[in-house]
């Protein structure tokens, strides 16, 4: 079905500064040409710059961010909290690796790597997107060959339908919050998984393209409160979400917003495709 979906709206909006710590909701986001504003601009490496996420260190997930226009900063159970520029720094140039791209990055100094090492346990660092870094999108999902991404898995931006969580949570003995799937997007008003269905919506002043059913990982069994690893959801989503015939659980699709724009939350969505 095509046109304003009249009950389907954005019903929250979320950014992910530091790669695998906390999310930030907000009423309205900007999206430049690599996604969200300021989403997974910043991330965590090992000491031998390959990055680190909630799949092997789910204490990032304590690490609550708060933003405006001048700092990043960064607070830990423990820990003084740990101011970084929005902007980046004039750090050293480095080379860091995420999943099979190698990306361009900055380091933040030595106060930032002892903050994260002391807090991880072991030696690591913060880096930045560098200003000009060159991530490209999978090229067999790309609408364009000038899409682009900055440290999130692989696309720009992820949607959710709120309705489809609470599919999820029927079937659940104990109910699981939005945030265990990390989503940009969540709407409302739809049946559930009725994003399985789209290939091209409007929200707000921004046309995403909706390229690929995301494939979940162990990030989503992880208590974002407390850190603690489970079994749910994705043993539940397991009997029910594996399309095509696959061995991957599917929830939520990942999107590709064809230029800059600006999403709020209460913004129509209009399925164009």
């Amino acid at each position: 079905m095509t046109g304003v979906q009249h009950q389907a709206r954005v019903s929250a909006l979320y950014i992910y500064p530091l790669k695998g710590a906390a999310g930030l909701a907000l009423q309205a986001a900007e999206l430049d040409a690599l996604g969200f504003r300021h989403d997974r601009r910043w991330m965590v490496v090992d000491a031998g710059g390959e990055f680190i996420s909630q799949r092997t260190h789910p204490r990032l997930a304590l690490i609550r961010p708060e933003l405006d226009d001048a700092a990043l900063r960064l607070r830990a159970p423990g820990l003084e909290p740990l101011s970084l520029p929005v902007q980046g720094a004039d750090g050293v140039a480095l080379a860091v690796r995420i999943w099979r791209d190698t990306v361009e990055a900055t380091s933040l100094g030595d106060a930032a790597d002892r903050w994260i090492s002391g807090y991880l346990g072991e030696r690591a660092r913060i880096v930045h997107l560098a200003a000009g870094a060159v991530r490209p999108v999978d090229p067999a999902y790309a609408p364009r060959a000038t899409d682009r991404v900055a440290f999130t898995d692989g696309y720009p931006c992820l949607l959710i339908s709120g309705a489809a969580l609470d599919e999820l949570n029927r079937r659940l003995d104990q109910p699981v919050p939005m945030e265990r799937f990390r989503p940009n997007l969540v709407v409302g008003g739809t049946a559930p998984h009725a994003e399985d269905g789209w290939r091209r919506i409007r929200a707000g002043g921004v046309i995403f393209d909706v390229v690929k059913p995301c494939a979940r990982c162990v990030v989503t069994t992880v208590d974002q409160r407390t850190a603690v690893a489970g079994a749910e959801p994705l043993r539940t989503l397991a009997t029910y979400r594996k399309l095509g015939g696959g061995n991957k659980v599917m929830f939520g699709q990942n999107l590709v917003h064809q230029a800059p724009g600006r999403v709020s939350v209460g913004d129509r969505i209009e399925v164009l495709e």
